[in-house]
């Protein structure tokens, strides 16, 4: 590796692990943002949605954007929208501005997502190592921000402060994708060279496979933005632990998805995708129920365990299963991106209108549903062969 590659590199895992941290820190202030500003369960998962959406919207913005001034100059003009409105939010504005600064907030995140993987996928020539790396470093940041958080607190910290501590921190990522020592003429050339060896397919939009991966992602993307945005709440609210072993709990979570990821990724080579696929949406399925029908902490513990178990499988298998078929175009992964963020658009904003008239707890139980369809869809792609006509399941 070069010592340009390493420095590009070390750069992107810096700045994802702070992605991954200011993400699940959204979720750890929630609760004191909704008291703080007298918010309904209805407006916070407004909140979160637009949020979502502005993470949708910066898949259209950044690559339009980059191919005109760059994807340096383009990462930190965009994931800039972030710090300003993490100060702006510490100001209690109305809450349509709420609104606003938590949609410009999910075009920072989704920005420096995208530019992340695109150059770790260029300069690493694709390699599944960097890329994993990449993901390991997000989920790192996401398990320590509840982690300081609840510190924080202890500590006599306000939220707002520990949004302070946050935007600083956020800006020396910045600082970093400001000086790293990009050519900003290799994606105009990359994107040349694959225009020019490949043409567009839609073959895809035929396939029935195509369709049920879709869904399943859709209905996943509800659960994990839910999970990410509306768990500390929940289990704050329901008043059987502490809020700091609340916080840390979700923290956790992340931990056991890291592990969820690599045991995924030693078994996928073991058990076909569609078995593995409809193994985690099942496991997942299991874990959400025991969770919302217990108010036993060790049981509710072992659930939230569980679910970053088996949800940490389904993303990375679903874009496996469906990766065969997007061979040769680029319309196809966006189509199947736009229909799992927005399941993360969506399954927030019901949350919070059905804890409004029925409480949090209420509102989770959603999610059940969720669930539900996401299995369902996973069945439909285990038995996609019969459907099609070949009466001979390959397990």
């Amino acid at each position: 590796m070069t010592t340009q590659q390493k420095s590009l590199f070390y750069r992107c895992y810096y700045g994802f692990f702070i992605n991954g941290m200011v993400v699940l820190l959204i979720g750890a202030i929630l609760p004191h943002l909704i008291q703080a500003a007298g918010l309904s369960y209805g407006m916070a998962g407004g909140l979160l949605s637009s949020m979502a959406i502005g993470n949708l919207c910066a898949s259209f913005l950044y690559p339009a954007l980059s191919e005109r001034v760059g994807r340096k100059r383009t990462v930190v003009l965009l994931a800039a929208f972030f710090p300003i409105c993490l100060m702006a939010i510490t100001f209690l504005p109305p809450v349509p501005v709420l609104y606003l600064c938590f949609f410009l907030m999910g075009i920072g995140r989704g920005t420096v997502s995208i530019f992340n993987n695109s150059i770790i996928n260029d300069y690493g020539d694709g390699t599944p190592a960097a890329l994993n790396i990449l993901h390991t470093f997000f989920a790192l940041g996401a398990f320590l921000a509840p982690f300081l958080t609840s510190s924080m607190i202890a500590l006599s910290f306000s939220w707002r402060q520990i949004l302070y501590v946050i935007l600083v921190w956020y800006l020396t990522s910045l600082i970093s994708f400001a000086t790293m020592p990009l050519k900003e003429d290799y994606t105009l050339k990359k994107s040349k060279e694959i225009k020019d060896a490949s043409s567009p397919s839609t073959t895809y939009l035929k396939s029935f496979r195509f369709y049920c991966m879709g869904l399943v992602l859709f209905f996943y993307m509800g659960v994990e933005n839910c999970v990410n945005g509306w768990f500390v709440t929940y289990l704050q609210d329901i008043g059987v632990m502490s809020d700091s072993y609340a916080t840390n709990l979700v923290s956790i979570t992340w931990i056991v998805i890291m592990i969820g990821r690599i045991a995924c990724a030693w078994l996928s080579g073991r058990i076909s995708k569609k078995v593995l696929l409809l193994i985690h949406c099942i496991g997942s399925a299991i874990a959400l129920f025991l969770l919302i029908s217990s108010q036993n902490i060790v049981i509710i513990t072992i659930a939230m365990v569980l679910i970053g178990f088996f949800l940490a499988g389904i993303y990375p298998t679903s874009i496996a299963s469906a990766g065969s078929l997007l061979k040769g175009t680029s319309s196809g992964m966006a189509i199947l991106m736009a229909m799992s963020a927005l399941g993360g658009i969506i399954a927030p904003q019901i949350v919070g209108w059905i804890a409004d008239s029925a409480g949090i707890a209420g509102g989770i139980s959603f999610l059940v549903i969720d669930a539900v369809f996401m299995v369902g869809f996973a069945i439909l792609n285990y038995w996609q062969e019969y459907f099609a006509g070949n009466r001979k399941l390959n397990i």
